[in-house]
């Protein structure tokens, strides 16, 4: 049992190490910009991935807020159930959270989609719907590094852990330094 403890802490730590971090600062920078311009962010994944865009998006809405002139306006796409199952009997799970950025999302504002497997059908489909409507993203990705809209950038790094910034992209808003939580998903559990 200690030698599967430390090796799953090594893993953890090379995954850490993996994260680059002039994208993390791209991200804050982008959401401290979104903040300025009082624009929207939305947070989305499936699993434990959704549990991170909940948990993300209260830590940006009231922790992060609560130091600051303004809140952040922030929402995860995960948390309105009824709507999300109206949503997937209606039309299709792929269909999620697509339909919830066609009530809210404004161009300018930001997607953080999130996805160990990077290639959740539901959240690639988001970020190509706000690829073509104006919407920034940032994807936070495992080891398998998709959820690419055609066009977009990768920063192209190695195993656990990815950053892939698409638009405008920019994680401590207030003090630069990458979060002790979320954003990256480093391994599925």
């Amino acid at each position: 049992m200690k030698q599967w403890i430390e090796s799953y802490v090594q893993s953890q730590k090379a995954a850490l190490d993996s994260i680059p971090a002039d994208a993390v600062a791209r991200i804050a920078d982008r959401l401290r910009a979104v903040w300025r311009e009082d624009r929207q962010i939305f947070v989305a994944g499936n699993g434990g991935s959704a549990a991170n865009a909940s948990h993300f998006s209260t830590d940006l809405g009231k922790g992060a807020s609560d130091k600051l002139s303004k809140r952040f306006r922030c929402l995860s796409l995960t948390d309105n159930v009824s709507w999300m199952t109206a949503l997937g009997n209606d039309y299709s799970y792929a269909d999620v959270f697509v339909g919830q950025l066609q009530n809210y999302a404004r161009p300018g504002d930001l997607f953080i989609g999130v996805s160990v497997s990077g290639n959740s059908p539901n959240v690639v489909k988001a970020m190509e719907w706000c690829k073509a409507h104006g919407v920034e993203t940032v994807a936070l990705v495992g080891a398998k590094r998709s959820l690419r809209p055609r066009g977009g950038r990768s920063n192209g790094d190695p195993s656990h852990a990815l950053l892939r910034l698409h638009g405008k992209s920019g994680v401590d808003p207030l003090t630069r330094r990458p979060r002790a939580g979320p954003p990256a998903r480093r391994r599925a559990c």
